[in-house]
C-alpha cells in the first residue's frame, strides 16, 4: 500500500517536473486566444454585407471591387473551422489564406471608395469604415495573442526536457500565422520621383 501511495506520489512530481501541467495550461490559453480570433474574423464577415449594401447604392461603383468583396467573404465564412484546425498546418493555412484574400478585397473597395465623393459623405459608409477599422485593430490584437501563445507552446514542445514530455504525449508544435506576401514586403520599393508625364 505504502509502495503505491510512493509511485502516485513519485508520477506526480514526475508530471508536474517534465512540463505536462504547463502544457495543459498553454493548450487551453492558445485555444482561447483563436476562439478570440475566429470572434473577430466573425464581427468582419458580419458588416461586409452592410458595407456592400451601402456601396451598392453608390452610382457606377466598381462592380468587379464588389464581386471580389462578396466572393472573398463567401471562401472565408465557408470555411469550416475546428479545434482541430489548430494542429492541423494545411488547415490552419487554407484558413488564413482564405481571410487574407477577404482583408486584400475590403482594402481595395476602401482605396476605390475614396474615388467616390458622395460615399465618402455618406454618414453610414464613414460610420461603417470606422467600424472595420476598428475590426481590423482587434483582429491585429487577437492575432498577437494568439501568436505569442503558440510561440509559448511551441518552445515547450521544443526544449529539454520538455519535449520528452511532449513526444510521450503527442504534443505536436501547432502552426501559427504567417506573412502572406513576404516576398512582396522583403523587397524594397521602388521610388520615381520624375514628373509625371502630361
Amino acid at each position: 500500500m505504502v509502495k503505491r501511495w510512493l509511485l502516485i506520489i513519485l508520477a506526480a512530481l514526475t508530471l508536474a517536473g517534465c512540463g505536462y501541467n504547463d502544457f495543459q495550461r498553454l493548450d487551453e490559453a492558445s485555444k482561447s486566444a483563436w476562439s478570440e480570433v475566429l470572434n473577430q474574423y466573425q464581427r468582419r464577415a458580419d458588416l461586409v454585407p452592410n458595407i456592400v449594401a451601402t456601396v451598392k447604392g453608390e452610382a457606377n461603383f466598381e462592380q468587379e471591387t464588389l464581386t471580389r468583396v462578396i466572393e472573398a467573404r463567401a471562401k472565408a465564412t465557408s470555411i469550416q473551422v475546428t479545434p482541430e484546425t489548430l494542429n492541423n498546418p494545411e488547415a490552419f493555412n487554407k484558413f488564413q489564406q482564405a481571410q487574407g484574400e477577404l482583408t486584400g478585397a475590403l482594402s481595395r473597395l476602401m482605396v476605390v471608395a475614396e474615388q467616390y465623393p458622395n460615399l465618402k459623405a455618406n454618414q453610414a459608409f464613414r460610420d461603417l469604415r470606422v467600424t472595420l477599422e476598428g475590426t481590423e485593430n482587434r483582429i491585429t490584437v487577437a492575432r498577437n495573442r494568439f501568436i505569442q501563445t503558440v510561440q509559448e507552446y511551441n518552445v515547450l514542445a521544443r526544449s529539454f526536457p520538455t519535449n520528452l514530455t511532449a513526444k510521450v504525449f503527442s504534443y505536436e508544435p501547432k502552426p501559427t500565422f504567417t506573412v502572406q506576401n513576404e516576398a512582396q514586403i522583403s523587397t524594397p520599393p521602388t521610388v520615381d520621383f520624375s514628373a509625371p508625364k502630361k
